[in-house]
């Protein structure tokens, strides 16, 4: 039986494009899940793992989607290969048990792990050199400027908490948050 996995790494990505491929390679069962491929207890992949059995193929857009490292692809890719289910992965081709097959996936996953590490690297540069800026602020950047939050809370005098929302789309909690910081800055 042709089994597909696709996963994406948060919430917000879509599957829809990993599962239009599994299906145009006709995969007759597909698994899929929004959790970080840095995890080796996905659930859903680990119910795949559990039902594949001799003869089975497994089927994913590209190798990243079953790990994450060397160490974790090999691991996986060799105890199906053990259990004599093919793998393919699309961007790729059919990874086979024999030495040319390893060589070749050994070589792949590296290259996919150091691109990886590159990212995190490039990511954790690029915050470094952001913490040096004065307005630097940890997580999500805010969805109002400081001048329309100003213009909002100044409108409190006059207006209620319901009426400045509705006047500038600022929410409630953000302006009784904003306004406690103003007033403690004072």
């Amino acid at each position: 039986m042709k089994y597909g996995y696709a996963r994406v790494s948060t919430v917000s990505q879509g599957l829809e494009s990993q599962l239009q491929s599994l299906k145009s390679e006709g995969c007759e069962v597909i698994y899929s899940e929004k959790f970080t491929g840095t995890k080796t207890d996905r659930p859903e992949f680990q119910k795949l793992l559990q039902i594949l059995v001799e003869g089975d193929t497994l089927v994913v857009t590209k190798l990243d989607r079953l790990a994450r490292n060397t160490r974790e692809g090999i691991d996986i890719i060799e105890d199906l290969f053990v259990k004599g289910v093919k793998v393919h992965v699309l961007n790729v081709g059919l990874l086979e048990n024999t030495t040319m097959g390893r060589f070749f996936l050994q070589t792949l996953l590296a290259v996919a792990e150091m691109e990886r590490n590159i990212i995190i690297e490039r990511t954790q540069e690029g915050k470094a050199i952001a913490k040096q800026r004065d307005d630097f602020r940890e997580g999500r950047p805010r969805k109002f400027s400081k001048k329309q939050i100003e213009h909002a809370l100044d409108l409190l005098d006059t207006y209620s908490y319901t009426e400045v929302e509705r006047m500038t789309g600022v929410s409630k909690s953000t302006l009784t948050r904003r306004n406690r910081e103003r007033k403690g800055s004072q």
